[in-house]
């Protein structure tokens, strides 16, 4: 096992406190030895596949990465990967991944969890991960249903959503994933599809490069409770007519010979879809993924139909710079001991302004 550090500072960036792999790592490195116990066709086996065949590229030793899940179908993952890993409580992997990370600079900690798990129970602990900006990477699994309590509806279904839970329709207006990160003030953002390989991979790349809390919703087909919700974006014809690819510095074109762009309304400042013609060409929006302000992005985050996804952003929809909580959590701690030497818990336990209660 690679020798690891039990303690950071804030003086050395923390992937630089990572111990490198000895020797080349493949896709058979990270897959456990347990059986991988998911409903045939289930989206998760694309998702893991993925995540393992990325792992290697990463260059870090098994034992310096972390999975931390919480439950659902998708919390199963630490089972399968061949690194440390925790399954832990409802809606709390986040909480429990915040406090690894900052005490343990010299691990890499991935959450995965899933629209119910994030975004009902764990709501709060996933926003103020999200806006404290933890060196995390965070995996939501979106397939807009419950699947391991037998197909209630979750906080992303759409509305009149019939399942068991709601048999004559889901009244709630569902969550937007990308868009509450954003709002969250999450400093990475990006969405992809479970069954595009490639995309997903280039997204986990940037995912890993970026420094802080990365979010990417993963949309994920329950081909049991709710099989079909993403057919919009995965039937090839459908597709090319339903998903913008969003790529930073390009143009945001998308349809048969990109005949479609987006361009910001001159009344409302809204982003909107149009036909790309030789008199608008210009107004089609380049995409920023790094700009400072979160406004096109969330603009972006939007466009999507709920029901229908028609007109779907895929890809990194926002990447900035922001400071680490961690980092910073370090560089506080290292301050602190500069200037006043090492504290005494004990001392600071039984000191101080004590009471004695009486009867």
């Amino acid at each position: 096992m690679a020798e690891t550090s039990t303690q950071g500072t804030g003086t050395i960036e923390a992937l630089s406190l990572v111990p490198k792999a000895e020797g080349r790592q493949s896709m058979k490195d990270f897959k456990s030895d347990q059986e991988v116990r998911w409903c045939p066709g289930c989206g998760d086996y694309a998702i893991l596949a993925a995540v393992q065949g990325f792992m290697p590229e990463l260059g870090l030793a098994k034992e310096n990465i972390v999975f931390v899940s919480g439950i659902g179908c998708s919390s199963r993952f630490p089972y399968y990967m061949n690194t440390y890993g925790m399954h832990s409580i409802h809606g709390r992997a986040p909480a429990i991944a915040t406090g690894l990370a900052s005490s343990r600079r010299d691990l890499s900690v991935w959450v995965v969890t899933g629209d119910g798990d994030a975004l009902s129970i764990g709501g709060n602990h996933l926003i103020h991960a999200l806006r404290r900006n933890v060196n995390l990477k965070i995996l939501l699994f979106n397939n807009r249903i419950y699947g391991l309590t037998k197909g209630q509806y979750s906080p992303t279904s759409e509305v009149g959503k019939i399942t068991k839970s709601t048999p004559m329709g889901s009244l709630d207006a569902p969550f937007n994933p990308v868009s509450l990160a954003i709002g969250a003030e999450a400093s990475f953002v990006a969405r992809t599809v479970d069954s595009d390989r490639k995309h997903l991979t280039e997204v986990l790349r940037q995912a890993s490069a970026h420094q802080g809390t990365a979010l990417i919703e993963i949309y994920q087909n329950c081909n049991i409770f709710n099989d079909g919700a993403f057919d919009a974006l995965k039937d090839k014809q459908q597709a090319e007519e339903a998903v913008i690819r969003l790529e930073h510095g390009k143009p945001i074109r998308f349809g048969g010979d990109l005949a479609k762009g987006v361009v910001r309304d001159p009344v409302t400042g809204d982003l909107k879809v149009v036909a790309v013609t030789p008199d608008n060409e210009d107004q089609v929006l380049v995409h920023d993924a790094h700009a400072e302000s979160p406004t096109t992005a969330f603009a972006l985050s939007r466009l999507a139909d709920p029901d229908t996804l028609h007109h779907t952003p895929i890809g990194v929809l926002r990447s900035v710079d922001r400071p680490v909580y961690d980092t910073q959590m370090a560089d506080q701690l290292d301050n602190a001991i500069e200037q006043h030497g090492k504290g005494d818990l004990a001392a600071l336990l039984a000191g101080g302004d004590t009471w004695t209660v009486v009867g």
